[in-house]
């Protein structure tokens, strides 16, 4: 059977792949959420000029040099507007924040001032709109502020709030369920029996997931049983759950039951293994709006094929604007054989020369059961299908592994 390339594969993941409905949660719970419409401010900001300073609001042209002696006629704090106007000679008393009263077009900081019962003597020369936040210096009403497709950081939640919006659109998480399989996996805490591993594949994916954004329902171990894990399947699909992953028994021996449990409910199953090491035995199918994604049992295969399909599905469906990883451009740290038919992602630590070029070297051992390596690796070295043998120094891409 051919096996499909790596990008045909994930094409096929993103085919028809829409973002989630929008719901309206508490700025206090939107932060990293996906923004799901355009933002424009509601409110000016802020909605009148104000005084930067404590100091004095003046009319420049009776405070343009050093000895000018004006009189202050009331005092003005943030919230409480000043309700005269200030006329030719005279002065008020301001605080930061306060509204800046009709007739003053400058602020003089009271630094520059000398107080004489109720009047002062200027020591610094005013400027015209010097000390004053004018109206709508940050934004004005109607200004579009927030782009839909963004994960919403800290600072656009007090952006929002400053534009007056008490909720905001995101789209809803992606629900994802993921199910193991095979009767040789024991907890992390037990001991194993003989012939027996601890289980530990899904705790890096339901980490991946929800860093990603998804809300995570961890359906447990299935015992090597075509009822087992057709339960599996139909618990995830009575939950609701938009994303299905299965590790282990995607393979072809007589105990690999994956692939027949998802075939009895009805999966259509878009493809079986691809041209990529690790992760050959991946596959994905569809069951109306539960896609599917059967991920290598082998914990490195495991979490490599997630982090390259499930993490741009998961993307796609949150209603992120980038849902593609990234490569950038490395020089090989040592000498790598020739590539057969697959593409192959070697575990590569990253380092930087003293001229600031990026090195990636793979590690020694690149076996698809090795969580050490994958742990000390920064990152993925793509080696194309047919790759001649590239000497250390040599030009490659890279894909950087999330660093926390």
């Amino acid at each position: 059977m051919a096996l499909m390339p790596v990008a045909d594969a994930l094409a096929a993941v993103l085919s028809g792949a829409e973002a989630l409905p929008e719901e309206l949660v508490a700025l206090d719970s939107a932060h990293k959420r996906i923004l799901a419409r355009d933002l424009a401010a509601l409110r000016t900001q802020p909605p009148q000029a104000m005084s930067a300073m404590d100091g004095y609001a003046v009319r420049a042209a009776d405070a343009n040099q050093a000895g000018a002696k004006l009189k202050v006629i009331g005092e003005i704090a943030a919230g409480r507007p000043f309700d005269r106007v200030i006329g030719t000679g005279q002065a008020a008393r301001i605080f930061t924040g306060g509204v800046v009263p009709d007739g003053a077009d400058a602020v003089i900081i009271q630094e520059d001032t000398v107080v004489d019962g109720d009047g002062i003597t200027v020591t610094e020369a005013a400027v015209v709109g010097r000390h004053i936040r004018r109206a709508g210096v940050d934004f004005r009403e109607g200004d579009l502020l927030l782009k839909a497709g963004n994960a919403l950081s800290d600072r656009d939640l007090s952006l929002a709030a400053s534009m007056n919006y008490p909720r905001l659109p995101v789209h809803r998480r992606p629900k994802v369920a993921l199910l193991a399989t095979g009767d040789e996996l024991v907890m992390p805490g037990e001991t194993p029996g003989p012939g027996q591993i601890v289980y530990s594949n899904g705790y890096g994916l339901r980490a991946l997931a929800r860093a990603e954004g998804a809300d995570v329902v961890d359906l447990g171990i299935a015992a090597d049983t075509l009822d087992a894990t057709t339960a599996g399947i139909r618990r995830a699909r009575d939950l609701g759950a938009d994303i299905l992953i299965t590790t282990g028994g995607a393979s072809v021996g007589d105990h690999d039951l994956v692939k027949r449990a998802l075939d009895a409910e009805g999966v259509t199953i878009a493809f079986w293994q691809i041209a990529m090491r690790p992760g050959k035995p991946l596959m994905h199918g569809r069951l109306g709006g539960l896609r599917v994604i059967g991920l290598p049992g082998n914990p490195v295969s495991s979490y490599v094929c997630a982090y390259l399909f499930l993490v741009p599905l998961i993307r796609k469906l949150c209603g992120r604007l980038i849902i593609h990883h990234a490569t950038e451009q490395a020089l090989l740290g040592r000498d790598v054989a020739a590539n057969d038919r697959r593409e192959d992602y070697l575990r590569a630590r990253l380092s930087m020369r003293d001229d600031g070029a990026l090195i990636a070297t793979p590690v020694d051992h690149q076996d698809s059961s090795l969580l050490g390596n994958l742990a000390a690796a920064q990152a993925l070295l793509i080696r194309p299908p047919f790759a001649p043998a590239a000497q250390s120094g040599s030009v490659c891409r890279v894909l950087r592994m999330p660093a926390e």
